[in-house]
């Protein structure tokens, strides 16, 4: 049944290895934040059993995972936002990441039912996105650390805003900035993403926050993931249900986007916007059938994509098309087609493609 999207949880093993191995005195805060970027996060947390802890972005993605059973901690990044989620964060024994002073409101009028462990406070250190400044540092950890609803230790966290460029003077002054107090307070820094695990060990600390590597996917646009040491873990496939033979001039698709420019074969492939496959790729994708690259043409539709099979002559209604996931084919080829990057085609992936599991090859 298609579209289906083939997880090799071998290859998520085998990328947490890759971690372990770049950073071996790190502790790992696996990211398995938007459904595991696409990729199932209820499995990918059961393949990384390894990890020292998870990192989701929002309240309901970690309920998720702990109705799972899932019992390593688990780091909400955003935090919560109201007294309903604060309760829940404690009935279900999650760990937050305090970004701003309404967060740290929320505790002073309330007694939650479990202490809160295992907590981060966020540092601005040149993202300008979420957390506190760092004249703002002082005060929010020290009512953090007396607060009657949070037990243990206070970790230190912030993220890089340039880590996929090699060498980028910015990474090294957010180093320093979190390092500094860091290192003024005794507290454990996290601060390493996927890129600065790969390129900036200086980066590593005490906690480590891959995400995309885990899936196989390279952060840099000059290195693929084979180069990395990296396995690819999602192998998008749909199959051909129609086959058309066209004239010259016969236009593909809504708006007629794509003539033909003589008599040409397209394929017709079950996979649209509507599974998630990009708009953008409208003449500009491209698939791959038999082993071979086929440009899409014509507008992306919610259902289905067309595709030029001219040059082939063995194709037919059934075969089986690949939407990226090959050697020859990866995402980061399908997002670098249209400018965007591979975080984008794979967390789009909704719940119309089946996710298949399987250890090794599919």
């Amino acid at each position: 049944m298609y579209p289906v999207a083939h997880i090799d949880l071998t290859a998520i093993e085998h990328n947490f290895l890759r971690v372990r191995a770049l950073a071996p005195n790190s502790q790992i805060m696996a990211v398995i934040k938007a459904n595991a970027y696409g990729h199932g996060a209820v499995e990918a947390a059961k393949a990384l059993s390894g990890s020292d802890a998870f990192a989701v972005a929002r309240l309901t993605e970690a309920v998720q995972l702990r109705q799972a059973g899932i019992s390593q901690p688990i780091v909400l990044l955003e935090g919560v936002h109201s007294i309903d989620e604060l309760q829940a964060a404690s009935t279900h024994n999650l760990s937050l990441v305090f970004h701003t002073s309404l967060q740290l409101d929320l505790l002073k009028s309330i007694d939650l039912p479990s202490q809160l462990s295992f907590c981060w406070l966020m540092m601005e250190t040149g993202m300008h996105r979420l957390g506190f400044a760092e004249r703002e540092m002082d005060n929010a950890l020290s009512f953090l650390q007396e607060n009657h609803n949070i037990t243990g230790q206070i970790g230190i966290m912030s993220h890089f805003a340039n880590s996929d460029e090699y060498g980028d003077e910015r990474n090294t002054a957010q180093l320093e900035r979190i390092t500094s107090f860091s290192q003024a307070h005794d507290l454990p820094i996290s601060l390493a993403n996927s890129a600065a695990i790969l390129s900036y060990p200086d980066s590593h600390k005490q906690w480590l926050r891959p995400g995309l590597m885990l899936y196989g996917i390279s952060p840099f646009d000059d290195k693929n993931s084979a180069e990395l040491g990296l396995r690819s873990v999602m192998r998008l496939c749909s199959q051909i249900i129609a086959i058309k033979e066209l004239e010259q001039g016969d236009q593909v698709g809504y708006g007629g986007t794509w003539v033909a420019p003589d008599k040409v074969r397209i394929a017709i492939v079950d996979i649209g916007y509507g599974d998630g496959y990009s708009r953008q790729l409208s003449n500009q994708g491209s698939v791959l059938i038999n082993g071979n690259i086929c440009p899409v043409v014509g507008r992306v539709s919610m259902d289905m994509i067309a595709v030029d099979i001219t040059s082939m002559d063995t194709v037919t209604v059934h075969n089986e098309v690949v939407l990226w996931g090959d050697g020859l084919l990866t995402a980061e080829m399908v997002a670098q087609k249209v400018n965007t990057i591979a975080y984008e085609l794979v967390c789009q992936l909704n719940g119309r493609v089946r996710r298949e599991y399987h250890y090794g090859e599919s």
